[in-house]
């Protein structure tokens, strides 16, 4: 199948992403210069970065992040303070033992908690660590975001050691939530091709950090900036 989308189209889906420990603020500054530059929907940086100015474009921030073993009470604290802090939008891990252990009624509660205290309009994405699960763990802890009132389930933190994002987990969140939540593959998307086979799997939005150089990928004429 073809792919309809140019670099400009593919801007949109993104989230310009920088959650490294090391990052400074003039880090931020220049993700979110570079954002605007290439047309992203959204910047996604850590917490104790907010609030910033990002120029028209989304905020995006992580909850519970990088492990998920939090207890429920300070992951919505957490994301209540990011709210005000200005994020349109929160990305909070569940806890990935939960959901090994199957347990997919205490996962639905925790992301109940964090959609309380940042209700709509605030996005909620909830990412699964879809490496670390089987097939089945990730139906079940997609369907308990659905269940929870989550607006996206997203495959990973990109901090896993099992991996990141893969086409076969996306198309696994595809089939059970696709067209009712939206689907955000992050982690380890490091080319064009990565990219646009995480769109084609089902992918609504992606989690990147290398937004340039994928966006670089494609013919010069449909990247942003070019005549």
């Amino acid at each position: 199948m073809s792919n309809p989308l140019d670099s400009l189209a593919l801007a949109q889906f993104v989230d310009h992403t920088l959650l490294k420990p090391e990052a400074t603020a003039a880090d931020v500054r220049a993700l979110v210069a570079e954002g605007v530059r290439l047309g992203v929907y959204a910047v996604c940086v850590s917490p104790s970065f907010l609030p910033i100015d990002a120029h028209g474009l989304k905020v995006a921030t992580v909850v519970g992040f990088p492990s998920g073993k939090h207890r429920s009470a300070i992951k919505a604290a957490e994301a209540a303070r990011a709210v005000a802090d200005g994020a349109d939008e929160v990305d909070m891990v569940i806890d990935i033992g939960a959901a090994k252990a199957r347990d997919f009624e205490s996962i639905r509660e925790d992301i109940a908690m964090v959609r309380a205290a940042a209700p709509a309009p605030t996005v909620l994405k909830v990412i699964i660590e879809s490496a670390a699960l089987s097939d089945h763990e990730i139906v079940e802890t997609s369907r308990a975001a659905e269940a929870a009132g989550a607006d996206f389930v997203k495959t990973s933190t990109g901090f896993h050691p099992a991996g990141g994002a893969t086409a076969r987990a996306v198309e696994i969140i595809s089939a059970t939530v696709g067209g009712r939540l939206g689907i955000k593959a992050s982690g380890g998307i490091r080319t064009t091709a990565d990219a646009l086979a995480m769109v084609q799997a089902g992918a609504t939005r992606l989690g990147l950090s290398g937004t340039a150089a994928i966006l670089d990928g494609f013919p010069v004429g449909t990247r942003p900036g070019s005549d």
